[in-house]
């Protein structure tokens, strides 16, 4: 790691008030939570097949109303 990469590590642990090995460790499980489990390829490739479905739609108003009917039936 570069000496200038590292002070700017250290000055932000100092400005979150702490150490530069648990500024390291919240960056790292910061990164690993966001993190996607599944690969890029796998992702477009699911929405690419959700294109090719043709269900019946009606006007979001409509749909939203008689889901609402349904939890007073």
């Amino acid at each position: 790691m570069a000496d200038e990469e590292y002070v700017e590590i250290r000055d932000a642990a100092a400005a979150a008030d702490l150490t530069v090995s648990e500024w390291a460790r919240q960056a790292m499980r910061r990164a690993r939570r966001g993190h996607s489990s599944r690969d890029r390829d796998a992702k477009l490739a699911a929405i690419r097949a959700a294109l090719h479905h043709d269900f019946p739609t009606d006007d979001i108003e409509q749909m939203l109303a008689e889901i609402e009917s349904g939890y007073t039936a």
